[in-house]
């Protein structure tokens, strides 16, 4: 896969839309779907995060992309309905979506996660991805070929001790993309995981303070696998988890 070679501006006209775009893999895929030709909605958070990605796709000649501020944590089933009506009245359609956001917390034992910890981790991993898709799926369906990535892990996968929170709502992703992929199998919309592997982000840093980054690839090293499902030429998987650093 890291041998794909996408066709020049092979996203043009599509809409895309990319959860926690202001920093790591999704600035970097956000950055990559407008080179090739695409118009990315980019949400986060850190508006000033948004504001530096928006300012470099246009300066790399790129179409205009829309900012959209929003903390997951906080957001409800309206905040995702808005956005909806926002994305149909600028757009019309959604040909792409990545979830990429997520929420760590603290490496501790089972017995030790925090209700306030468990239900943070909860909201953003799981509930956003929930509301934000159902929300999108008309949207979606109004593409000739959507394509929505879910960002898993190894540890979603297998658990993994002290993992808690983060690994089991990994877990209830993998779930979710199943199911979806599972009841649109035979729709123009595609739903895959996508597990980035160790790379060098502030998340990775995080809960591996002492390791040596440089070793770790970088967003801009696992890129071809999230162009590839977006190519709605050549990538017809549905309900795959593919791994980056396979």
């Amino acid at each position: 896969m890291l041998n794909y070679i996408p066709k020049s501006n092979f996203l043009r006209g599509k809409v895309i839309l990319v959860t926690g775009a202001g920093a790591g893999i999704g600035k970097e895929a956000a950055l990559q779907y407008a080179r090739y030709g695409a118009s990315v909605i980019l949400l986060g958070k850190t508006v000033k995060n948004l504001e530096s990605v928006y300012d470099q796709i246009l300066a790399e000649g790129g179409s205009e992309p829309a900012i959209v501020p929003l903390d997951l944590l906080g957001a409800t089933p309206n905040h995702y309905a808005g956005l909806a009506g926002s994305i149909e009245d600028q757009f019309g359609q959604l040909d792409g979506l990545l979830h990429n956001a997520a929420m760590l917390s603290q490496l501790r034992p089972f017995a030790q996660i925090t209700v306030e910890d468990w239900q943070a981790v909860m909201q953003v991993n799981v509930n956003s991805q929930f509301y934000i898709t159902q929300a999108l799926l008309p949207l979606l369906k109004k593409s000739q070929s959507a394509s929505v990535i879910f960002t898993t892990s190894s540890v979603g996968l297998k658990g993994r001790a002290y993992w808690g929170a983060y690994a089991i709502s990994k877990f209830a992703t993998q779930g979710m993309m199943e199911v979806l992929a599972d009841e649109y199998e035979n729709s123009s919309m595609r739903f895959n995981c996508l597990n980035p592997g160790g790379t060098r982000t502030a998340m990775r840093a995080s809960a591996f303070p002492a390791e040596d980054a440089s070793l770790l690839k970088t967003p801009s090293d696992i890129m071809p696998y999230y162009l590839y499902l977006m190519d709605s030429e050549l990538s017809t998987e549905q309900g795959m988890t593919l791994r980056a650093q396979a």
